[in-house]
Formats: C-alpha cells, structure tokens, sequence
C-alpha cells in the first residue's frame, strides 16, 4: 500500500512547483525535473499526425502473411503471433569473438540473435486493440523466445518500437528481441542497483518499490497481479513502469494468472496513451529481466519501461544541449503525468482510426472528434476548467499544475483518479487477399 507519510507529501508538494531533482534506485542516477517550461513558447518542429493503418491486409507490406520480404523470403500464412530471424540483424551467432586491445581503443566480437515478432497477422491492430487472447499469445511468445534465447546468450531484450516518430520501419504490429553475450550498459547498471539493494535490504528492490507506489498517485493502472505506475523519477513525460506485484525475475516465471491479467493491462495501459491525445501514441517499449549465466536472479524483477517522447500532441521531448552533456531534465512532475493519463477513460468500442471512439476526461469536456464509430457514444463531461469552457484551438489550462498544454492537446486535472477501460477488440474482421 502506498506509504508516503504526511510529512513526506508536505515536502514534494514543496519541491513540485520548483527545479528540483529525483533519485533513480534502479539505475543510481539523477534527473533534474523542472515544472512550468511546457509554457515556454515553441516555434520548432512539430510531430505530424500520425496516418494509422487502414487495411486488415496490405500486400505490399513484407510482414504481412503470404508476402515476399526484403531478402526473397516469403511469410507462411500464419494466423497468430508469429516470429523469425530479422533479415537485416544488428546481430549474428556466427560473427568472430576476436579481441582489440590497444590501450584505452578496446574491441571484441559480439554474437548474438535478432529476430522480429509479428504480433498479429492483421496489418491495421496494435496491441491495444487485438483482444486478450492474442495479447496473451504475444505475452507467451516473449517468454518461450526469452528462455530459449537465454540458453546460449547472456542477455535478452524484447522491445517494441512504435510509430514514425520511434523509427518503426513498418506499421504492420511488431515488435522485436536481441540477445547478445554482452550484458549492456542499462542492464549491468540495473543489475548492480538490485543486487546491492538486497544486500542492504533483503528485499527486492523494484517489490518493495510495489509496497510504495501501491494505491498512490503516480499509479496509472493496478490489479491485483500488476501495478502500472509513472515512477518517480521518470525522465520522459508520461514514461511508465509496468511490474508485476509477485515474485518473478524473467518473463518465462510468469504464471498463467500473472500472463493473463498483463495481457488487460496492457490493454489499458495501451488505451489511456492512445486517448490522451487522441492519436496513436509513438512509444518504444521493453522487458528488462535477469542477465542469463550462473549468477543468481534473486535480486532480480522482471519489469517493462514505456518510453513515449510525446509531451503534447504535436510535440515532442528532446534529450539535446543539457539532456545530453549533463543530466536527464524533464518539464512536468510524475504526479501531473500520471493524473493526466489516470483521468483518460475510454469508450469500449475503437474506432477506425485505432483510437478511442469516445474520450472523456473525468472532471472535463470531451472534445469534439467525429462520430462514434461501431455503435460508440459520446459521454457528458464537464466544463474544462471552473467557470469556464476550452475552446477549440485555444491552450487548456491544467487544474492545479499551472502549465498550459498546446493548442489541440487533451489534457486533465492532476489528481483525477479512474479506472481504465479496455479497448474493444478489433480481430474478427477477414483478411481480404489478392
């Protein structure tokens, strides 16, 4: 349960409102957190609207089933989550292992495997919007590739990398695991932050920080298997960290209780982003879990980052000048995030566009978006803000944050809790072929 003290709580809400730094356990590091610079005037690049997939079935498209691929290779017609070895992998099991060592110039050979997973066969889905079952399917394929990639590599990284602006090279659903012999730099930092935790502490680090965030106010969605939270010390702005609340160091430990409740909370998780600015939502996403090899894994909990770099609608956050030469700054607390993804409820039915028919922010107006689709209606909210009616095309402002979000954004007071629902599934459609 969530265990801030008064006292505590007194003293963050002094700090919110000023420059101010928070402390990263999981990777000892620092981020500087700067509230009120969403105001700041922006006259530079724009992310444009992203134009979803509108076809079950697209054949020019080389994940889709039955195409021919970038390298002459043909897909089976497969009908669930399917995977292969990427055409153009960054890493090969067959690459030399040979050694440069030259004083400070050091080289070595890295093998490894590359391999892409098609979450669906339907070109114009997501992970929001397949059903549970599939989601589930997806969820039980990065288990089985994660042990049996384990077996001859130390690490294994699922991720997903969605949209333009993430540098998806094709809108069919995807998402893609490396393995390498290396442990990498976030991981061997991850690693030494757990392990030295239960030294200190006896428990682990990321299952006591469940304890804390449980029922607080940086939780975006939490079952009685998951908690899905905007960590503290999150350094995009609507990051999110997704654990699971019971033992479990990689993704094959996962029980069929825990596999089943990720696959809704994904669902949401998925849903809220995608309603917060009623577009999909570009993210890169991925599963970090214990390093393979004769070391223990007790320190270890499986967890998946969400890294979306959108901080309005049509802009973007860019790690550059301080970000890069100093330290991680961000321009909204965790708390003002996870209020704004918290107040995003969504109509069960998606539209054709992939995105939320209905989008009603408890507490606030609904804005204008088109007719529901597929039988979706439109909920009565309330005004904007007290005393007063957002406008279309004119900034909204934030209830108790202080900042103003760009002309177009959907934004919500800070505090506003909700349930999220799950997004309709969109799978029963055919797949029409040439």
């Amino acid at each position: 349960m969530h265990s801030e003290s008064d006292t505590s709580r007194k003293a963050l809400a002094r700090l919110a409102g000023e420059p101010h730094r928070r402390y990263n356990p999981l990777i000892d590091d620092w981020i500087l957190v700067s509230t009120g610079r969403t105001r700041r005037p922006w006259l530079g690049a724009e992310e444009p609207e992203p134009e979803p997939a509108a076809v079950a079935y697209d054949p020019d498209c080389y994940l889709c089933p039955g195409n021919v691929r970038a390298n002459g290779n043909v897909n089976p017609d497969y009908q669930a989550t399917y995977v292969f070895t990427n055409d153009f992998s960054a890493l090969r099991p067959d690459t030399s292992i040979a050694e440069f060592d030259d004083g400070l110039l050091r080289a070595v050979g890295e093998q490894g495997s590359c391999r892409v997973v098609c979450f669906s066969p339907r070109h114009d889905l997501t992970l929001g919007r397949m059903t549970p079952e599939a989601v589930r399917r997806v969820v039980d394929v990065w288990a089985e590739q994660t042990a049996e990639l384990g077996a001859r590599y130390h690490w294994v990284q699922v991720f997903e990398n969605r949209g333009e602006a993430m540098g998806a090279s094709n809108p069919h659903p995807h998402g893609q695991i490396w393995a390498g012999t290396a442990l990498p730099g976030e991981g061997a930092r991850e690693d030494a932050s757990q392990c030295r935790h239960l030294a200190a502490t006896g428990r682990r680090l990321l299952l006591e920080y469940v304890d804390h965030e449980s029922g607080g106010p940086r939780v975006i969605v939490e079952t009685a298997e998951w908690l899905v939270v905007v960590p503290f010390w999150a350094a995009w702005p609507f990051e999110t960290l997704v654990i699971p609340k019971r033992p479990a160091a990689r993704l094959d430990e996962l029980d069929p209780e825990a596999r089943d409740d990720l696959a809704g909370v994904l669902h949401r998780l998925i849903g809220r982003y995608d309603g917060l600015f009623r577009r999909p939502f570009p993210y890169s996403m991925g599963w970090h879990q214990a390093p393979f090899g004769e070391g223990s894994t007790e320190a270890w909990q499986v967890h998946a980052h969400f890294y979306p770099p959108l901080l309005r609608a049509s802009v973007r956050k860019f790690m550059v000048g301080y970000e890069l030469l100093a330290e991680t700054q961000r321009d909204l607390t965790a708390e003002d995030a996870a209020g704004r993804l918290r107040a995003v409820v969504l109509d069960a039915a998606p539209t054709t566009a992939g995105v939320p028919a209905t989008v009603v922010l408890e507490g606030g107006a609904a804005r204008a978006g088109g007719p529901a689709h597929a039988g979706g209606t439109a909920r009565a909210g309330g005004p904007a803000r007290a005393g007063g009616t957002a406008r279309a095309g004119a900034p909204v402002e934030l209830a108790g944050s202080g900042d103003v979000a760009g002309s177009g954004d959907v934004v919500a007071p800070a505090e506003v809790a909700g349930s999220a629902e799950v997004v309709g599934p969109a799978e029963a459609a055919p797949r029409p072929r040439s």
